[in-house]
């Protein structure tokens, strides 16, 4: 068996999927025998990208907490620029305003600025080109979403590696009267489609119960008191994990609806849980695991085709039943046992 340090970068205070994955990735270690540790390296934050990746460089995983490692396992930018000789990028994304969310980006900025980010974004492709082409010992990626970015920036393969559920306690407790999203609220997660569908003549009669806090928290109850759906969507903040569980064990179906996503747990968890995921054609790594009809919708993003989603399944709870089954079947085969089989290379 082996030492692994699991490390992936983070801003101070911040929260995110990656540190989710990255905990869960080192309770899969240890259950399969490794010794596992969590090392969270620095990410100071959009403009300070020189001084993030020489800290990760500079950081020491050569030992933790007294122990030799044998083998990193990498999750995100900056994090892969630490060293060692056994080394196995997981990428969850880029810098990804440099990457596929560039031209967003630059429109967004004054002309003068766009030479200098795009200065930045020149420098920033090198320097990961060559971390991720020569710096690690294998490459893989969360979803063929990120493994498709890398090889358009870079020509580089990945070995598609989809993180199986966090370990929850998952159950089914029936399909209740209300579809359930939960995301952090930014514009990327497009929580404004499920606002937006609810005033569309299908989805009428549908309530709605998002969970999660963010900077677009504001905009959307805005939206939906102009809308008139605000007494049919419920915004409940963060909550915690038993509580996330609670919905996904009553709801109909959960609807995840963001724009080109990394990955996102909230659809292999809503699976977990019976239930299934109604997500769009640009959805991204959500995607990639819901099929049409089988454990779940996928339609247009926009507020039109997600309205007659909601609607087919909020008035066939047979149908719910059926695709969530399908969903639950799908999770069964994820299991965090073959995913660090696949990433342990010593």
């Amino acid at each position: 068996m082996a030492s692994l340090a699991v490390v992936t970068s983070s801003p101070p205070r911040a929260e995110g999927g990656h540190l989710v994955l990255a905990r869960t990735l080192v309770d899969a270690a240890r259950a399969c025998g490794h010794d596992a540790d969590l090392v969270v390296t620095a990410d100071y934050g959009f403009g300070r990208l020189t001084r993030s990746y020489c800290a990760n460089w500079m950081t020491d995983v050569s030992t933790v907490n007294g122990r030799r490692i044998d083998q990193v396992i990498s999750l995100r930018y900056p994090s892969f620029a630490v060293r060692h000789p056994r080394h196995v990028c997981w990428l969850n994304h880029t810098m990804r305003e440099y990457y596929d969310l560039w031209p967003q980006f630059k429109a967004s900025i004054y002309w003068r600025n766009q030479i200098k980010e795009g200065t930045r974004r020149a420098i920033l492709h090198g320097v990961d080109r060559w971390l991720l082409a020569h710096h690690v010992t294998k490459l893989a990626a969360i979803s063929h979403t990120v493994a498709r970015r890398l090889a358009t920036a870079f020509d580089l393969r990945a070995d598609v590696v989809h993180p199986p559920p966090p370990a929850r306690a998952y159950r089914c407790e029936g399909y209740g009267d209300y579809v359930f999203a939960v995301s952090r609220l930014i514009p990327l997660k497009r929580l404004d489609l499920l606002v937006r569908a609810l005033a569309e003549p299908p989805a009428r009669a549908i309530t709605a119960v998002v969970a999660g806090d963010g900077p677009s928290r504001s905009e959307l109850a805005t939206l939906a008191r102009d809308l008139g759906v605000a007494h049919r969507i419920q915004f409940l903040g963060t909550i915690d994990d038993e509580a996330i569980a609670d919905h996904l064990s009553r709801c109909r179906a959960v609807c995840f609806t963001p724009y080109d996503e990394d990955y996102g747990f909230v659809t292999v968890e809503a699976f977990a849980s019976w239930k299934p995921v109604i997500t769009c054609v640009d959805s991204g790594g959500a995607a990639e695991l819901v099929r049409d009809g089988e454990n779940g919708i996928v339609c247009e993003a926009t507020p039109a085709a997600l309205a007659v989603a909601l609607a087919r399944l909020a008035g066939d709870q047979a149908l719910a039943e059926r695709l969530g089954a399908s969903a639950a079947a799908h999770a069964a085969t994820m299991t965090w046992e073959a995913a660090v089989q696949r990433l342990v290379i010593v």
